[in-house]
């Protein structure tokens, strides 16, 4: 079942709505903190397989105004661009360093200039697509096997103390379909079979890409809270200080602590259990300790000094 009178599968255009839907939010997200660099890779990886999704389900047509050569650039260009991207994002958002030749330079090699020679120059000169295609994946083909063997084996290595822990398989499962982007084209798989997989492996890099984002905000949230409690500690230990330096009693700080919290006399009288005029006693002792004439200039001279 197709949409809107083209080649697209209504399960494509599902994906695509569901994925721009979820682009919108995150880029929303890594706008109001683009210090996220693992989001911003992440929207990368996700906004090459929505154009991968849309070329794939449109191109080629004869229907659409686009000439059918470049609409299989189009359609080609996407796919080679979302695999030549795949080795470096799992080089950046996982981490591993061991596929930065793969991520610099492989992709560059076996994958963009493949493409070029076959997809941009050759097919505009002679027309043969079959010919194109056949010839022009066979060397991406190749590569991809030694490429996600290799990824396979640096995240075997990454997780080697629990080689098939939960993660650890989601990310082994997570890598296969992209291996399978050459042979789809090469046996000419249906436009349904060939999404549900690509996409399908997206869905497992999208569980493991929030589930890392949500555990360093679980991480950050904890740093915080440590931080704000080590800086509660210490500005007591400073009030304490500043406290013994003025020689106050023990019911004068607990009224001195009160005042710096803005409460008044009687709050504190309550606060206390004792009478306002009590209070107002010890406050009139704590004035003539700090050299102070009102709340507000004591206030000032105990936040001066801490």
């Amino acid at each position: 079942m197709t949409v809107f009178g083209t080649d697209m599968h209504i399960v494509t255009f599902a994906f695509v709505i569901i994925e721009v839907l979820f682009f919108i939010q995150q880029l929303t997200f890594y706008i109001q903190r683009p210090s996220e660099k693992r989001r911003k890779y992440y929207l990368i990886l996700l906004g090459l397989l929505i154009a991968y999704n849309i070329t794939g389900g449109l191109f080629p047509d004869p229907r659409i105004p686009i000439p059918i050569n470049l609409q299989w650039n189009l359609a080609y260009g996407a796919g080679f661009l979302t695999g030549a991207y795949f080795p470096f994002y799992f080089y950046k958002a996982f981490d591993i360093k061991e596929l930065s030749w793969h991520a610099r330079y492989g992709v560059l090699i076996f994958l963009v200039a493949p493409f070029l020679l076959f997809f941009s120059i050759i097919l505009p000169i002679y027309g043969d697509v079959e010919w194109v295609i056949w010839y022009g994946l066979a060397i991406p083909l190749v590569y991809a096997f030694f490429l996600i063997a290799d990824i396979l084996y640096l995240i075997k290595k990454k997780y080697s103390s629990h080689p098939f822990s939960f993660e650890a398989i989601l990310t082994y499962s997570a890598i296969a379909p992209w291996a399978l982007l050459p042979v789809f084209s090469y046996a000419g798989t249906s436009q349904l079979v060939e999404v549900i997989t690509t996409n399908g492996g997206l869905i497992i890099i999208t569980y493991i890409f929030l589930k890392n984002i949500l555990d360093q905000n679980r991480k950050d949230f904890e740093r915080l809270n440590y931080l704000d409690r080590r800086d509660t500690e210490t500005k007591k230990a400073l009030l304490g200080a500043k406290f013994d330096e003025l020689s106050l009693t023990k019911r004068e700080r607990d009224v001195a602590d009160l005042m710096l919290g803005a409460m008044t006399s009687k709050e504190i009288a309550d606060s206390l259990f004792i009478s306002e005029g009590t209070v107002n006693k010890h406050i009139q002792s704590i004035y003539r300790k700090s050299s102070t004439k009102n709340r507000l200039d004591f206030i000032n001279s105990i936040k001066a000094g801490i």
